[in-house]
């Protein structure tokens, strides 16, 4: 594998092409990515909706969230909370300012697409029609929902350290095996931990939002005990904000952190 130096070095030139990238291929990338994040959502909601006990539940879905991300990495796709690394490309001077925040706006964008295409596509397909998956989407967006601004960025800041740590780990691997394995590690932490993830919300808040306009989706969730007050596109927002904005300071944080670390090692 590739040392934490020489990986310093690799991602400045891989973070100069991802700012040079057409905007077509940017976004269609990152459309991919949202895909791929918000099916390993689906799939972690899915296995782990009808287990009672909280711990449990975490544990599943933290050992099934992760395959989202090594799908991405695999694929080439581009992942906002990833693409904090680009901090590394702009302090190595391999990239620009604009550059970076370009890539950022396009990729945000297109992962929104992606997430909320699969959320749409749960909805009409019938799949989220399923009492406790039902229940569990709405209850998970309505807490979502729910966070207070402060706590979000907190556990968004959390969340991208432990994001870009595995995308790292994965791009420093050598084999298919590594990398996936390099990716899985942090992410399954971050998923047990409960922290925030902008680009997981963009599925599950909507999921939730289209779950409850499903038969009985909305009298389940609140047997269940969920509050549906806060749940809505200004929920959406409430929570995209913040947690967005404690993604880009955790990660853009851990590229630099890691830059000044072993660039200073090198020297």
């Amino acid at each position: 594998m590739l040392s934490p130096a020489g990986f310093v070095t690799s991602y400045a030139q891989i973070g100069a092409k991802k700012c040079t990238n057409s905007a077509v291929r940017l976004f269609l990338a990152a459309v991919l990515a949202g895909f791929f994040i918000a099916a390993g959502a689906v799939a972690a909601s899915t296995a782990s909706c009808g287990l009672d006990n909280a711990s449990v539940a975490r544990v599943v879905s933290g050992l099934l969230f992760p395959f989202g991300l090594i799908m991405v990495i695999l694929t080439g796709a581009e992942l906002f909370t990833g693409n904090c690394l680009i901090v590394v490309s702009l302090l190595e001077g391999a990239a620009s300012w604009t550059g970076m925040v370009r890539n950022l706006i396009l990729v945000y964008l297109g992962n929104f697409t992606g997430a909320a295409a699969l959320a749409g596509a749960m909805a009409c397909s019938g799949a989220l029609s399923s009492g406790a998956l039902a229940a569990y989407t709405i209850r998970a967006a309505a807490g979502k929902c729910a966070l207070p601004f402060g706590q979000a960025v907190v556990l968004g800041i959390l969340c991208n350290i432990l994001v870009c740590a595995g995308a790292m780990c994965s791009l420093c691997g050598q084999t298919v095996t590594g990398r996936a394995v390099g990716a899985f590690v942090p992410v399954c932490f971050f998923i047990i931990g409960g922290f925030e993830h902008c680009v997981a919300n963009m599925y599950y808040i909507p999921a939730g939002i289209l779950a409850t306009g499903l038969p009985g989706g909305g009298e389940l969730a609140q047997a269940a005990g969920a509050d549906l007050s806060a749940l809505g596109l200004a929920g959406l927002l409430r929570n995209l904000i913040p947690v967005t904005i404690g993604n880009l300071i955790g990660g853009c944080g851990f590229g630099a952190l890691i830059w000044t670390v072993h660039r200073t090692a090198e020297g």
